[in-house]
């Protein structure tokens, strides 16, 4: 292993050919040292790719990535920018797939780019912050190169052996930081809807947001909660220190919330520092349809850009503009559905553009994320619908019923319509 204890003498050229495609670290697991070694070497290597998941870091602007081209399995944060520029090439995955798909070499890994905490005794490198795919990277890669960061927390689970690293850059930094989002009254009505799903000794799941957020807020009165989820933010901390979440009604992991992913700020990362009851795993465990079917009274929280009266949620793009991803929510809302005493919601307000178009839709504007068979319950400001075991004309009943009241007659109309059809 090559160890680097000075950045700027990092020289990609010694580990990088010409056309290699790179598997990054993502979220807040992004090595940003790396990344910026590759902006200003990367165009000279020539051909380079880079696959990153999600990105907040904001150094894949538009301007800085000539030279190198760049792919996601949506446009995710910083990623928006790309893609609004047509700088970014979307493979439509789950994030469960993101890893099969590298160990087949369907999605091609020479070179795995990764950030870890500093090694323990036994030299084994926590993956600090994101755990997802990145041991399926390694093990796929070429040439393996991991940004050593002191001040990333040293989390329990995935850890990557100083044996697979061949280029060591040892840095200390701040690592990309996501703050909570501002939360308006618009998030606290749908979280208010939401929580009435979640009762003692749920198992919940949530991505980070205003809604999400509204909702940890609202779950004080709560007992026993327990965490599976691909990611978590600082309203876990929260939870447990008001001792809401203690995961002791858990079949599987008992004590321990299970995350593949920190996204958040120092608060989360020094709670998660050295903390057993924060265990971090690939994909194939946060995602994995076997150990989601053990979970009882699952309820998983996902976003949707826009909901159509049978149920078809799109999570992705509106019109042609490519705004979020599939992520792992089919995988969730299938697991929520089918989980005993559980649910799965996809929350939405009820309307965009400042209350000029209806998220409720008769038809989607773009692509179907999560088919109308696996929709559960659809959740806005105005209330609550439930469609599982529902026909698709009470179906459009029921989603009417919380559009926002100045489309409800026009989608009324195509309601009706629908039930005329009985389809």
């Amino acid at each position: 292993m090559r160890a680097i204890t000075d950045p700027a003498g990092l020289d990609l050229s010694r580990f990088l050919r010409p056309g290699d495609h790179i598997v990054v670290g993502q979220a807040c697991g992004e090595p940003t040292t790396l990344v910026e070694a590759l902006i200003e070497q990367g165009a000279a290597i020539g051909g380079l790719s880079v696959f990153i998941a999600t990105s907040f870091s904001g150094l894949l602007a538009p301007d800085a990535m000539d030279g190198v081209a760049v792919s996601s399995m949506g446009a995710i944060g910083a990623l928006r920018a790309l893609s609004a520029e047509h700088r970014l090439s979307v493979i439509p995955c789950h994030v469960g797939q993101v890893g099969p798909m590298i160990e087949a070499g369907t999605l091609r890994c020479d070179a795995a780019f990764v950030q870890v905490g500093a090694a323990d005794a036994n030299g084994d490198h926590s993956l600090g912050l994101i755990a997802d795919h990145v041991r399926a990277a390694v093990g796929k890669a070429r040439v393996v190169v991991a940004e050593v960061n002191e001040q990333v927390p040293r989390t329990c689970g995935e850890v990557l052996p100083a044996a697979e690293i061949d280029c060591a850059v040892h840095v200390s930094r701040p690592p990309v930081e996501v703050p909570p989002a501002r939360i308006g009254e618009i998030d606290r009505a749908i979280a208010e809807h939401a929580a009435a799903y979640i009762e003692d000794g749920s198992v919940i799941q949530t991505g980070v947001g205003a809604v999400p957020d509204a909702l940890l807020r609202l779950l004080r009165d709560r007992a026993d909660l327990g965490v599976h989820s691909g990611m978590i933010g600082d309203g876990l901390v929260d939870l447990v220190e008001a001792g809401v979440v203690t995961n002791a009604r858990k079949p599987i992991d008992r004590g321990v919330s299970v995350t593949g992913a920190l996204i958040g700020t120092d608060r989360l990362y020094r709670f998660a520092d050295r903390n057993p009851a924060i265990r971090m795993r690939a994909a194939d465990y946060t995602h994995g349809a076997a150990v989601l079917a053990r979970l009882e009274r699952l309820v998983t929280l996902n976003s949707a850009v826009e909901v159509d009266l049978t149920g078809q949620v799109n999570a992705e793009q509106t019109g042609p503009a490519y705004l979020g991803g599939t992520g792992g929510q089919a995988d969730f809302v299938r697991a929520g559905a089918r989980s005993p005493g559980g649910h799965a919601i996809i929350a939405l307000p009820a309307t965009a553009r400042r209350g000029t178009v209806s998220r409720v839709t008769a038809a989607l504007s773009g692509p179907v994320t999560t088919a109308r068979s696996d929709a559960d319950v659809i959740v806005t400001e105005f209330g609550a619908a439930e469609l599982r075991g529902r026909s698709l004309a009470e179906r459009a009943r029921r989603l009417v019923a919380i559009a926002h009241p100045d489309f409800q007659e026009d989608l009324a109309r195509e309601a009706h319509a629908i039930g005329e059809r009985g389809f």
